[in-house]
C-alpha cells in the first residue's frame, strides 16, 4: 500500500517495487477510480464468449497479463464496495473469477496499491472495507508531499520525462 497525496510519484514507486522484485512479468498499471464492478471484474479478470450482451470473445484481462508481473491498482481508495470484496478474495486466496467462467483462475501476480485518501477515515464513515485495509497494510509507505522534498522536483520529472521516451529535462542544452 503506497499513501501520499496526489502527484507525489505513487506509480513511480510502484515501479520501482517491480523493478527491484526480480519478477519477470511485466509492469501493468491500472487506476480504478470511476470503475463500477462490472468493469472492474471484466478489466481484471476478463470474461468468456457470452459472459455478457456484447462479449463475442475471451479477455483475458489484466490480472492474466501481468502474470509473473506486478499489478497496480491505483487510486484503490475509490473502488466500490463490491469491487472491494472481490479484491479482497483475491489477495487472501490468489484466485479470481472471470466473468461467465465456472471454475477459478489462479494468479503468482504481485499486487501493489496506491492511494491519497485517508483509508482509515473511510472505514469509519463506511466508505472501505476494514478486512481490506488490514490486508493491504501489511507493507504500507507513506510518500511526503511534494512541498516537503522539493530537491526530488527534478528527480521526478527526469523520471517521467524519460518514461515518455525523450532526453532529461534538466541536462539538456537551452536554445
Amino acid at each position: 500500500l503506497i499513501t501520499g497525496e496526489t502527484g507525489t510519484g505513487k506509480e513511480l514507486i510502484a515501479g520501482a517495487v517491480h523493478e527491484a522484485s526480480g519478477r519477470t512479468g511485466e509492469f501493468v498499471a491500472i487506476n480504478v477510480a470511476g470503475l463500477d464492478d462490472t468493469l472492474f471484474s471484466d478489466t481484471l479478470f476478463g470474461h468468456l464468449p457470452g459472459a455478457y450482451t456484447g462479449a463475442t470473445g475471451k479477455r483475458d484481462g489484466m490480472i492474466r497479463r501481468a502474470e509473473s508481473g506486478t499489478l497496480f491498482l491505483d487510486e484503490i481508495g475509490e473502488l466500490s464496495t463490491e469491487s472491494q470484496v472481490k479484491l479482497l478474495r483475491l489477495l487472501q486466496e490468489g484466485e479470481y473469477l472471470p466473468l461467465g467462467a465456472d471454475r477459478p483462475k489462479t494468479t503468482n501476480a504481485r499486487f501493489v496499491v496506491a492511494t491519497n485518501k485517508d483509508l482509515p477515515d473511510a472505514i469509519e464513515n463506511g466508505e472501505f472495507r476494514s478486512d481490506l485495509y488490514y490486508r493491504l497494510r501489511s507493507h504500507q509507505v507513506s510518500i511526503p508531499a511534494l512541498r516537503q522534498r522539493k530537491e526530488d522536483l527534478p528527480l521526478l520529472a527526469d523520471q517521467l520525462h524519460l518514461m515518455h521516451g525523450n532526453a532529461s529535462l534538466f541536462n539538456e542544452p537551452s536554445f
